[in-house]
């Protein structure tokens, strides 16, 4: 018989004592008599307006995500709402925190796929297609599900939200972009009526998706590109080292996420550094310095027995 067991806590550092940011982390944990694997699982952000943004349970910013578990699975993920529609009046993170609500919701009602993130992504997208108040916007996504019984994790990825996965010190797999052109992402879309033709709209099936084994110590990292355009690939893979053997400490898995989340915080409003995005606008002709702020979100976790 599966028993299933929720531990949540906060870690507080003295800057969140004192309001500048909010972090929460949750850990799904179940254990069976065949050690199947679940994953151990912490969440940090910070909006890029901390001031005015939201940081709550679930969103930092305009981001959103969740952390959630069926009796054969856990399921992640990560979305980014385009902050251009704020210029048109609506909120981008209402766009965002409803698809990530409506898969956390599909997936404790077992209305979804095993095999199929990517499914569980269209489902979201379409209800939201069909809600009674139009929810406009766009947002990039990305969903992993852990198939316990298979020692599987299976990904869909719609943009530049991503994930990396470190096994025994070394990146395993990274999420590949998904961009139109330079800074401007693949992403699902509900434009105004009438906008349908100057506002870039990607269909669900349109995610990258991957499937590969895991195995116990692996580390996952879920994160929007707040967090990929400011720190280098090398260096999140030496913070995710870190976590490794830490599936049954949280708090101190809290503090690698919480590392990771200030890390890009500060790179992203560092006006000198040569950061990835900054990069990535060189290679696309754009003379640029500095990293890219922006909403953070990290979701860490580990796969454990």
């Amino acid at each position: 018989m599966m028993q299933s067991v929720f531990w949540t806590g906060r870690v507080l550092s003295r800057a969140i004592r004192n309001g500048l940011a909010s972090l929460s982390s949750a850990t799904e944990v179940s254990v069976s008599s065949k050690k199947h694997p679940y994953l151990v699982s912490v969440v940090c952000g910070f909006p890029k307006d901390i001031a005015n943004g939201r940081s709550r349970n679930g969103q930092f910013g305009d981001d959103a995500w969740f952390s959630t578990h069926f009796s054969n699975a856990d399921v992640i993920g990560v979305a980014d709402g385009v902050g251009g529609w704020r210029a048109y009046g609506i909120d981008p993170g209402e766009f965002s925190s409803y698809l990530m609500r409506t898969c956390e919701r599909l997936v404790q009602m077992g209305h979804f796929k095993l095999t199929e993130p990517g499914d569980l992504l269209a489902k979201s997208y379409y209800e939201l297609l069909e809600h009674k108040k139009p929810i406009l916007g766009s947002s990039t996504a990305c969903v992993m599900i852990l198939d316990r019984a298979e020692s599987v994790v299976r990904a869909a990825n719609i943009g530049d939200s991503g994930y990396m996965v470190v096994r025994a010190g070394r990146v395993l797999r990274r999420s590949r972009e998904q961009q139109h052109y330079f800074n401007t992402p693949y992403q699902l879309s509900l434009p105004p009526p009438g906008h349908d033709r100057n506002v870039l709209s990607d269909s669900p099936e349109s995610a990258e998706r991957s499937e590969f084994p895991v195995e116990s110590g692996d580390v996952i990292l879920v994160a929007t590109d707040g967090v990929f355009d400011n720190v280098p690939e090398g260096v999140l893979a030496g913070e995710l080292r870190r976590a490794a053997e830490l599936a049954d400490q949280p708090a101190r898995l809290q503090a690698v996420a919480n590392s990771i989340a200030w890390m890009a915080r500060n790179l992203s409003f560092d006006g000198c550094y040569m950061s990835p995005f900054a990069k990535s606008a060189r290679q696309n002709g754009i003379d640029a310095i500095g990293g890219k702020p922006d909403d953070i979100t990290v979701l860490l976790a580990i796969v454990a027995l």
